[in-house]
């Protein structure tokens, strides 16, 4: 019986080529997209019946996406999904994020924006690079407080361990109520006006699905504490743009780190802002480089290697997506 073709539509390195090679070398016939020229790339597409991806619009050719019959898993080594052209993809076909690939240094970065925001820090530098040496400015202790975590997932839980050594309850959001022991407390978004209402901070950690566009607006906004801390290292569409610029200026007390845009270069081929958030002083941003630190990508990509070596296998695979719960990003404006 012949192998299953898998092919790897996106540039690879020496280390992640020899990792492909390696783990799948002996289950499938494998493919480099990449390795060939572009007139013979949408052949080779037809006749795979896996594809280990990042950005399918990008790495497939346009005359490709009519070819796709065969294919049987689109593995993303990305974490979401939203950026997918869902409409242009065969009905049948079933799609895999690489999910809680990241979640190890993205919880690492949402814990320095915690500790960033509650310290102050980059205001008192830039006071002290002023000659303004406030010393008598107090900042403030995670221990005792409360964080609400929206996305109890890879990311949300990898979270959660980092900020129960500091004494920080924790209430988790997921689609399922179910949590993990970490959590103090786990419901589902039915749940969200209590969990906004007792969190001093609160952590978005969700994917963009139909159900999640503009989830945090003006209300939710209103529910949060007057000092309060919103975090987000998910999707910038989750939160209204407008309603928040609004409740910041409004409160000069509460605070947002923000990792997550709305018009982003990767996904909109721009950073574009509606507001002036970088006037404010409770802002602080990080150009949604959360995930991106030394090896994390060749760890993406063993994740997901294995996801294909389990679908081999016959076993269901990890993180299959409910496409129905997300829109075409044709279908989105650009924020």
């Amino acid at each position: 019986m012949d192998k299953p073709s898998v092919i790897v539509t996106y540039r690879t390195d020496e280390a992640e080529r020899s990792l492909v090679e390696e783990r799948l070398g002996r289950l499938a016939r494998l493919g480099f997209l990449k390795d060939h020229p572009r007139e013979e790339r949408a052949s080779l597409l037809a006749r795979a019946q896996i594809a280990i991806a990042w950005f399918p619009q990008r790495e497939f050719p346009e005359e490709s996406f009519s070819q796709l019959g065969g294919l049987r898993l689109l593995q993303l080594v990305s974490a979401g999904v939203d950026h997918l052209p869902f409409a242009r993809l065969p009905a049948g076909l079933r799609i895999a994020a690489n999910v809680g690939a990241y979640a190890e240094p993205m919880a690492e970065h949402v814990l320095a924006m915690i500790l960033g925001a509650y310290k102050n820090l980059c205001p008192r530098h830039a006071a002290l690079a002023m000659g303004s040496f406030e010393q008598h400015l107090p900042n403030r202790m995670l221990k005792g407080r409360s964080c609400g975590i929206l996305g109890y997932g890879g990311i949300g839980r990898a979270t959660a361990r980092l900020l129960k050594p500091f004494g920080v309850r924790v209430l988790a959001v997921n689609s399922t109520g179910r949590g993990d022991g970490m959590a103090d407390f786990c419901g589902t978004l039915g749940d969200l006006q209590r969990v906004l209402g007792e969190s001093d901070i609160v952590v978005i950690a969700l994917p963009l699905t139909r159900g999640n566009v503009g989830l945090i607006g003006q209300r939710e906004l209103s529910l949060m504490k007057e000092d309060g801390l919103l975090v987000n290292v998910a999707r910038g569409e989750i939160v209204d743009q407008g309603a928040l610029y609004a409740h910041l200026v409004a409160h000069p007390t509460f605070t947002a780190a923000i990792d997550a845009w709305w018009v982003e270069p990767q996904r909109h081929g721009r950073f574009e802002l509606e507001h002036p958030f970088f006037d404010l002083p409770n802002v602080l941003g990080s150009p949604h480089n959360s995930g991106i630190v030394p090896g994390a990508l060749l760890d993406g990509l063993r994740l997901a290697v294995e996801n294909v070596e389990r679908f081999l296998r016959g076993e269901e695979p990890r993180g299959v997506v409910r496409r129905e719960e997300y829109l075409d990003p044709e279908s989105r404006k650009d924020g």
